[in-house]
């Protein structure tokens, strides 16, 4: 939605006019999923993963995600490799229950978002940061049967807006 707003007007504004424009499109941004957040319907859409040892790869944002609608949660992980995984598109999928959901608001507007997802085979512990002033956010997935911590990076949208596609779950 921004891309092409910005695009339409990008051609007569100068500068700053821009600079000020993409200011308050992402301010807007920012309100939509901090609603989202409060109202537990939103999905993180990760085009960037961290591993544990630091390791960075760019992914898919359709198929590396965490969503949350009412007290169900999918989180799910998916590389670009050529081995299917158990949820059949290069990763696991984490389908399962919303518990300890705390949600946090630090003094520069910063939003924390903690929770555990528990599914049949396995669970996690989930801390979503959504930065002040945009959309853009982060979450670091700690599963509770290892300690291979990863760490995604990526937009919250609503729901609604989300374009995910989810693999088996496990």
């Amino acid at each position: 939605m921004s891309n092409s707003v910005s695009a339409q007007v990008s051609d007569e504004m100068t500068a700053a006019e821009r600079k000020a424009f993409q200011e308050k499109l992402d301010s807007l941004m920012f309100v939509e999923a901090e609603k989202a957040i409060l109202d537990k319907d939103f999905t993180l859409e990760a085009d960037k993963v961290e591993f544990k040892y630091g390791q960075t790869a760019f992914v898919n944002s359709n198929t590396n995600f965490v969503s949350v609608k009412g007290d169900k949660s999918v989180v799910q992980v998916a590389f670009n490799i050529p081995v299917s995984g158990p949820n059949g598109i290069g990763g696991i999928t984490l389908e399962g229950n919303v518990s300890n959901y705390e949600i946090k608001k630090d003094k520069r507007g910063n939003i924390d978002v903690t929770m555990n997802v528990m599914g049949t085979g396995i669970s996690a512990m989930v801390n979503i940061s959504l930065y002040s002033g945009s959309n853009k956010a982060s979450v670091t997935i700690s599963p509770n049967f290892n300690s291979n911590r990863i760490t995604l990076t990526g937009i919250v949208v609503p729901s609604f807006r989300s374009r995910v596609y989810k693999g088996s779950s496990i």
